[in-house]
């Protein structure tokens, strides 16, 4: 009998099981164990990813990382922030350049945004290299791992939920009795399926081939580093995006190339022969000698969930938010599920809070869910734009319309101006430091700050973003100094599994208070005493709040509460910070009254995107 665990007092075999391991099931892992937590996280697969699927990893989800004490290693095994560079548009790796655009933060123009941004840069670390990463921390801070392991079934009760497995290698069927599920087991969730959660939108609407292979291309890129090369070619212009695509695995020997189908006209042919043949075709070499590794053939999804959890039961990452690689949003947004909920059950668990509080997870990763499968779907539509110039009146439609496209003509002057206006909007995709940094949370876990009103964006919301104290906004990065006289940032003081009270040096009040109610989950942080100076003066520059304010950071890093005036009272500032907590964790008061909220899963209030047709889509490799 397969027996990971051995029941405690109350009947449960673990706290938590988590189906799937990938990038959100192996932080959730990470972090369960990371707070104490007994965690059973179990995958119907012998071991992580197969292949490279997703690869941009942004600087939310590095923070993440950073938070989980993993940042380092990530960065060993990444493609460095400065050479996933410039993204080119091209009629082949060695044919003529048309356009370059400086991505992911790395321009002249954006380079210094995301350094104010974060403590941490983006990396490109594909899905293979990520995962053994979070199994190796989940396993070696205590969470029990289980690999050929089929999740199979579960019922709840008010208590807890029985978790029905089968067993690959015998076929034995054995159950687990936890607290709490999670299922992050991925776009065809069975958990899903089983809870009936409610989804919108549509599957399968474009298909994309994608041929992963060995060369060495370096005479090609390497005075060009980038992750992505778009290619403007007759033959590989079909589906959507209507471009073919190279993207580097590994620079600059491992490759994927992909490109779009009719779907009207079935799967593509992808014999060996056709399949060397449009590698020559992207790279413009008639004799390349491409190792192929693997073939696949994968759908573009427009897909999520309006409501993440039933009862004991949660769900995350491509379980619920199903759409294509288009922005690299999908295993950043993952990761971000999985560390929102993570905090909330091991509050659960240990008593620290109530239902209510995780019931808020909903309320907040559901819109979010809902805007990045609208941005990535949108992301794809936008391609349009570079493809104006195509002369379709031709048989050879890029060789024609790039004869018009450099015409010394008023015809020719009109059609670059529009090409550079479709390159511009790009930076929706590949410059959106907004959308990956400015989400907004509303839920029964902040507590809004009543001196506020709407929040305003002098500056496009997507592509900039907007550092804030706000309640329900990340915590803003701002360098200070530790006691050994090195930079730490506000997000290192902060975090790591506990409730932060961040005041200032005329802040007293608000520690003494915090000592006062001498709670296990709460530090207090006052930055200006040793270990949290500001000689830079950045966190008074962007606070937001007095000295002798105070400010209540989640342990996911997001603001639960802030008291936008001065207190010198302890009794007060106790009062205060007392209620707030109870509020934030769903605590019973000092009269045993409950302060749970029910809240809108749809009112949370993000940044803006524009409008799409929700659709919805079969398994895509998420980015």
């Amino acid at each position: 009998m397969f027996e990971p665990f051995h029941a405690d007092e109350d009947g449960f075999d673990t706290d938590v099981v988590i189906v799937g391991l990938g990038p959100a099931g192996g932080i959730a892992a990470t972090a369960l164990a990371t707070y104490g937590v007994r965690v059973h996280a179990a995958t119907v697969f012998p071991w992580g990813a197969n292949g490279p699927r997703a690869h941009i990893t942004n600087q939310r989800a590095v923070e993440v990382l950073r938070d989980l004490g993993l940042e380092d290693t990530a960065r060993q095994h990444a493609t460095p922030w400065d050479q996933m560079g410039d993204t080119l548009f091209t009629t082949s790796l060695a044919g003529e350049e048309i356009l370059r655009l400086q991505t992911w933060g790395t321009g002249d123009l954006r380079y210094g945004d995301y350094l104010k941004g974060s403590p941490c840069t983006m990396l490109d670390l594909p899905q293979p290299q990520m995962e053994p990463i979070l199994l190796n921390a989940a396993a070696s801070r205590g969470a029990v791992l289980s690999f050929n392991t089929e999740y199979l079934d579960h019922t709840q009760d008010e208590d807890g939920v029985t978790v029905t497995f089968r067993d690959g290698r015998t076929g034995q069927v054995f159950t687990q009795r936890a607290r709490y599920l999670l299922g992050f087991d991925g776009a065809r969730s069975r958990i899903v399926e089983q809870l009936g959660l409610p989804m919108e939108g549509e599957l399968a609407r474009a298909g994309t081939a994608y041929i992963r292979f060995r060369a060495d291309l370096t005479r090609y890129v390497e005075h060009r580093p980038s992750i992505l090369y778009w290619i403007f070619n007759s033959h590989a212009g079909f589906g959507e995006i209507g471009m073919g695509l190279l993207r580097a695995i590994r620079p600059w020997e491992e490759w994927i190339a992909g490109w779009g189908f009719d779907m009207a006209a079935g799967e593509p042919d992808l014999a060996d022969d056709k399949v060397i043949a449009q590698i020559r075709t992207l790279v413009g070499d008639p004799n390349l000698e491409p190792e192929i590794v693997t073939k696949s053939i994968w759908y573009v999804n427009q897909q999520h969930a309006t409501r993440y959890s039933e009862g004991r039961v949660f769900c995350g990452g491509d379980a619920v938010h199903r759409h294509p690689p288009s922005s690299g949003l999908g295993s950043n947004t993952s990761m971000q599920d999985a560390f929102n909920l993570a905090w909330k059950v091991a509050f659960a668990v240990k008593g620290y809070a109530g239902q209510g509080l995780l019931e808020s997870y909903s309320d907040e990763r559901a819109p979010v869910g809902k805007q990045i499968v609208a941005r990535a779907n949108q992301s794809r539509k936008d391609y349009a734009g570079l493809r104006e110039w195509f002369d379709h009146d031709d048989a050879d439609p890029v060789t024609a319309g790039l004869t018009k496209l450099k015409a010394p003509t008023p015809e020719g002057v009109a059609l670059r101006a529009r090409l550079y206006e479709a390159l511009e909007l790009k930076n929706t995709e590949f410059n959106a430091h907004g959308i990956e940094l400015n989400q907004r949370y509303t839920s029964s876990a902040v507590q809004s700050d009543p001196t506020l009103g709407e929040e305003e964006w002098p500056r496009h919301p997507e592509l900039y973003l907007q550092a804030t104290t706000r309640p329900g906004s990340k915590l803003p990065h701002a360098w200070l100094v530790d006691a050994r006289g090195r930079r730490t940032s506000t997000l290192d003081v902060t975090g790591k599994g506990q409730m932060t009270l961040l005041t200032g040096l005329a802040g007293a009040a608000w520690a003494d208070a915090a000592d006062k109610l001498d709670l296990p989950f709460l530090k207090t942080v006052v930055i200006g005493q040793p270990g949290a100076l500001d000689p830079y003066g950045y966190w008074q520059q962007i606070r937001d709040i007095p000295e002798a304010g105070a400010l209540l950071v989640r342990p996911d890093g997001y603001i639960a509460w802030r008291h936008n005036s001065e207190v010198w009272d302890i009794d007060e500032a106790t009062s205060l910070l007392e209620d707030a907590l109870c509020v934030v964790l769903d605590r019973p008061d000092r009269n045993g009254a409950s302060h749970a909220r029910s809240t809108n899963a749809g009112s949370s209030q993000q940044y803006s995107t524009r409008p799409v047709d929700i659709a919805v889509p079969a398994p895509a490799p998420q980015a």
